[in-house]
């Protein structure tokens, strides 16, 4: 057997929450390991699984020194967005109403993951364990011991599992997750349009789902259309002629015509809870501690807060502070688990108010209309998406 290579914590996964998680420890005294079974690739062309990302995790990724780094020609500014409800309803946000210069950013998922990988292997207190895959986990009183299939062995006082929505860290520590399919997909495709988006972002709320624009550079979009299981089989089935007459349609031609860029991909959707986050030696974050509705843009937002505040209880902690004690990350927990359940109550209630129900039709199209002419509410709401989107 190998021997045991000793670390302060082990993080399994190198994805966006898991390596901002090790790059926010970078001027800690803790020495970091990193899991993760295969390095991020940029996508050829343009990367079809775009974030929307707030401006208080931009400012996140500024202070882990990796946002000055990302292309800017590949960054687009949210400067308004255009909510559309299924009988006459609309909700408009502006950054310039908002007194600020933008509602967020739009970036590709590879775009980031090589710049955070990059920036992991400069990290003077960081081992990168890649291509590894774990194996066994054992927690004690004493450490968390983890096992790679390639027979190495590594402790740590404190293991974080950033490892995804089917987190193996999740299972093997025996972590429950509450699993809720939607029987949805979200469709994702990248297109070329007739007229720039000029930093607009579309939602339409539809009968057959919920449809959104995300801008691009130039004349480009990002769409996210997420439908009902054989809705989204049928439009991955569209030529690309057709894709683009659907989406071109349904979006009321909004950007004239529209040119596929790349192929359109389906992903499930699932609501997922997890009651405990943490247990002792052990913490989650990201897509491991939950699973929201793509309709608000709110999940790799959610995992990059969950690094902010896990790594800075890590970081204040005194030297002779435990950081794997269960009290300690009890304080993560509860610092998360607010915003985790209100943005997961919202995006699912929002789903089921905009399910197709002629009762409730024209109650949330007034609604929207309503919001739209009360600033206090609308202010209130852009306020909070600022910060937590």
């Amino acid at each position: 057997m190998a021997d045991m290579q000793h670390f302060d914590l082990i993080v399994v996964g190198g994805g966006l929450a898991g390596a901002s998680l090790a790059l926010a420890l970078r001027d800690s005294r803790l020495k970091i390991a990193l899991i993760e079974n295969h390095p991020p690739r940029a996508a050829a062309g343009w990367d079809a699984r775009i974030y929307a990302i707030s401006p208080a995790n931009a400012a996140f990724l500024e202070t882990l020194g990796v946002w000055k780094h990302l292309d800017p020609a590949r960054l687009t500014p949210i400067r308004q967005m255009r909510v559309y409800g299924d009988a006459g309803g609309r909700l408009d946000f502006s950054a310039f109403a908002s007194g600020v210069p933008e509602l967020g950013w739009i970036l590709e998922s590879s775009l980031m993951a090589c710049e955070f990988w990059e920036s992991a292997k400069r990290q003077a207190n960081l081992t990168l364990f890649c291509p590894a895959t774990p194996a066994a986990l054992e927690l004690s009183d004493a450490a968390a011991v983890l096992r790679l299939s390639d027979g190495a062995a590594l402790s740590a006082r404190l293991l974080v599992g950033a490892d995804g929505r089917d987190s193996w860290v999740r299972d093997a520590a025996g972590l429950a997750a509450s699993q809720t399919p939607y029987g949805e997909k979200g469709v994702v495709a990248n297109f070329a349009t007739a007229k720039p988006p000029r930093g607009t972002a579309w939602q339409w709320f539809r009968d057959d789902g919920v449809l959104a624009w995300l801008p691009l550079p130039e004349n480009r979009i990002s769409m996210v259309w997420s439908t009902a299981d054989a809705e989204a089989d049928a439009l991955c089935a569209l030529s690309p002629d057709q894709l683009c007459e659907r989406v071109a349609a349904a979006g009321q031609r909004t950007l004239g015509d529209l040119e596929l860029l790349t192929p359109a991909a389906a992903f499930p959707l699932r609501l997922m809870r997890v009651p405990q986050t943490v247990a002792p030696r052990l913490a989650l974050v990201g897509d491991a501690a939950h699973g929201i509705h793509p309709l608000s843009g709110h999940g790799i937002n959610l995992g990059f807060q969950d690094a902010r505040e896990l790594a800075a209880l890590l970081a204040a902690a005194p030297p002779w502070q435990d950081i794997g004690e269960l009290r300690l990350l009890q304080r993560y927990q509860r610092a998360r688990r607010e915003e985790t359940v209100l943005m997961q109550g919202t995006t699912d209630a929002l789903r089921r108010l905009f399910k197709p129900n002629p009762i409730l039709r024209p109650l949330r199209n007034v609604g929207l209309n309503l919001t739209n002419h009360l600033p206090l509410i609308k202010n209130a709401l852009t306020r909070y998406a600022l910060g937590a989107l």
